[in-house]
């Protein structure tokens, strides 16, 4: 979307935002008539009208500065999150209350139909009922609970997600090798560095054989991962901490002064990703070498379907013995789908991350569901097409949406093992 209609769109939405604010003050008002306290209805009634219309004013305000700024800043992703809030809690209320609304319209009409002449007739329009309104506000009571949760506590509740896979080919030397895979750090969110602190220490509680990351260091520029790296350079692996760039590294969702500054600043990247003892692979490839055998890491720049297509597999697998047990990072896991799983060199191991699970969505024994499903096949975790795995990250930080709700930030823990059940 070009930006003078991304700017319309952004208009119509704090637009409806105002007119939701107009509807679910009637349903307060019918909620409060019966208080005995003119104070306090005029407080509840007229406090809500101007805290929630603060709210989208503010988020006026913020977009303009945005457009200022050099990407979201935390303020940003704050501002957005609390309009979110209060826009989706309002949609619920409004929805009920609109229900009971119509309810009430069929049922005055009816009343004008079947009711004897003698009687008094009831207004086409009926009274709102208290009731709805109460059922009104214990809906809308979710999505403000559960917003908040997201953003206060969900978004720095860290899981730790394990998966041993089974490989025939795999060295013997490798059996057992664990890979501690973290993604989508998006530093540039962060606003609580003892909660970013908290999922290092889980990330080096695994101990692991090595460590990967799998691009997003940053939101937009180089400069947000500098408060960061001391505490994000602790993460060591015996054998070694390896890298690769994602969507966002490369700067192409902000304006810069020159292509010269663009540049500059994904050099200045580049550079920090050696500051935190990580490798950063661009369409590359190392060995990994133990107990005298061998296995291939390969490093690709971001390729995504539809945009950023920089990665450039078939230069990455250069000089790769065709018979080698390979492992590949790629941010985005369209890469997989479209590049890697029908590919005619085998590669045995794909980690991504790129879609954050939406950050939102529902992950339970035997269902999961993510609005981002919608856009992405293979969304979160693993996948096995035909003993070709990919592996997707939920990813460790978050962006725009400064909260997670029921997909949560994730440490990976891979454990490679090789297949002795006879074939």
């Amino acid at each position: 979307m070009h930006r003078g209609g991304f700017i319309r769109l952004f208009f119509i939405i704090a637009a409806i935002s105002l007119l939701l604010d107009w509807y679910v003050f009637t349903g307060l008002k019918t909620f409060t008539a019966d208080w005995s306290s003119a104070r306090l209805r005029q407080l509840v009634n007229w406090g809500y009208l101007v805290i929630s219309v603060g709210v989208t004013l503010l988020f006026v305000l913020g977009f303009g500065s945005f457009s200022t700024a050099k990407g979201m800043t935390p303020f940003h992703e704050w501002v957005l999150s609390l309009f979110l809030t209060f826009f989706f809690t309002k949609i619920f209320f409004v929805l009920i209350l609109f229900l009971g609304d119509i309810g009430r319209f069929f049922y005055g009409i009816v009343n004008h139909i079947v009711k004897p002449k003698d009687k008094v007739i009831e207004p086409y329009f009926p009274a709102r009922r208290k009731f709805i309104s109460e059922v009104a506000i214990l809906a809308a009571a979710i999505p403000f609970t559960s917003f908040f949760y997201a953003m206060l506590k969900g978004k720095y509740d860290f899981k730790v997600h394990r998966e041993t896979l089974y490989f025939d080919d795999l060295p013997e030397a490798f059996d057992g090798f664990t890979i501690t895979q973290v993604s989508d750090i998006h530093s540039g969110s962060f606003d609580n560095t003892e909660a970013v602190q908290r999922g290092i220490d889980i990330a080096k509680a695994q101990k692991s054989d090595l460590f990967v990351f799998t691009g997003d260091l940053v939101n937009n520029a180089a400069w947000e991962i500098e408060p960061y790296i001391e505490r994000f350079s602790q993460l060591k692996a015996p054998y070694g901490q390896f890298s690769i760039l994602g969507n966002h590294d490369y700067g192409d969702y902000i304006v810069w002064e020159s292509e010269a500054e663009k540049h500059a600043n994904l050099e200045k990247l580049k550079e920090h990703h050696r500051s935190l003892g990580y490798h950063l692979l661009l369409d590359e490839n190392v060995v990994i070498e133990k107990g005298g055998q061998k296995i291939s890491l390969i490093g690709v720049q971001n390729w995504g379907r539809g945009f950023i297509q920089i990665g450039d597999l078939n230069k990455a697998l250069k000089g790769v013995d065709k018979d080698a047990f390979k492992i590949l990072l790629s941010h985005d896991p369209t890469h997989w789908e479209e590049k890697v799983r029908f590919n005619p060199t085998t590669i045995h191991l794909t980690l991504s991350g790129h879609t954050h699970g939406a950050q939102f969505g529902v992950e339970i024994p035997g269902f999961r569901w993510s609005p981002v499903q919608y856009r992405y096949l293979d969304w979160a975790g693993l996948v096995n097409e035909k003993n070709r795995y990919l592996y997707v990250n939920r990813g460790f930080g978050f962006l725009a949406f400064s909260g997670r709700l029921g997909i949560w930030p994730e440490i990976t823990v891979i454990t490679l093992r090789k297949n002795t059940s006879p074939t």
